[in-house]
């Protein structure tokens, strides 16, 4: 388990939506669409709840990759007054601080991030997978459960397992990964410090009863409970 201490930088809040795509050029500039995922022991995976005026909850949960298992859960809130307004595009400048505020509850930095979003899949080539992975400068892969931008490259078989390349014009962006047979497929790209194929092939990798991979569909779990328990920092989880 990765035992590097080393605190998440604070996150730039864009003034207006110009401001915020000349930020998103600029670290897009900074992605690195290589690397494997062979020394991953941890990851934390990423989702968000917010219902009406309440605050914006976000949650990482902490996954042992080898004995498929969560350790912990780190919760973070931000008021609905600071956050960023929904701009199509633009939704991680939105979300990020919360997620930031999330993986700062957890008692160690995880090896790779797991987003419930987009990666390199992106108009923009930053969405909240690489946006997130460039900030903390971490292996990221984003999972999204709806297209953003570009065409699947064949056709997608119905069987799970199936998988085609999704492309912008001549570029791969990403993949179109059937995880379950006769279910909408999932949208996999990297986010940061994973290759194209490698981030696939992490995701297969990753055990899943749904659609989502495990890891995910916790966090989908824990974003939700964390918003009506009203929880909040860190929580232990046991083996049992």
């Amino acid at each position: 388990m990765s035992r590097r201490e080393s605190p998440y930088p604070d996150f730039p809040t864009p003034q207006n939506a110009s401001e915020a795509k000349h930020l998103q050029h600029d670290l897009a500039r900074q992605l690195r669409i290589e690397g494997t995922t062979e020394n991953v022991e941890t990851l934390a995976a990423l989702d968000a709840s917010v219902k009406g005026d309440s605050d914006y909850v976000a949650v990482a949960v902490l996954w042992h990759v080898a004995d498929e298992r969560i350790l912990e859960v780190g919760v973070g809130r931000v008021p609905q007054s600071e956050i960023f307004p929904y701009v199509p595009g633009l939704l991680s400048f939105r979300e990020a601080p919360a997620y930031l505020a999330a993986l700062r509850q957890l008692s160690v930095v995880p090896d790779l991030l797991l987003a419930d979003g987009q990666g390199y899949a992106h108009p923009r080539r930053l969405g909240l997978a690489a946006h997130l992975g460039v900030h903390c400068d971490l292996p990221a892969i984003g999972v999204a459960k709806k297209r953003l931008v570009g065409t699947e490259d064949g056709d997608l078989g119905t069987e799970k397992g199936c998988t085609v390349p999704l492309y912008d014009d001549d570029e791969q962006i990403g993949w179109v990964y059937r995880s379950r047979t006769n279910v909408k497929p999932v949208y996999v790209s990297p986010g940061h410090r994973v290759g194209m194929d490698a981030a696939l092939a992490f995701v297969k990798s990753l055990p899943g009863q749904t659609k989502l991979p495990e890891p995910l569909r916790q966090a989908h779990h824990w974003a939700g409970r964390a918003r009506e328990e009203d929880l909040s920092g860190r929580i232990t989880v046991s083996k049992d």
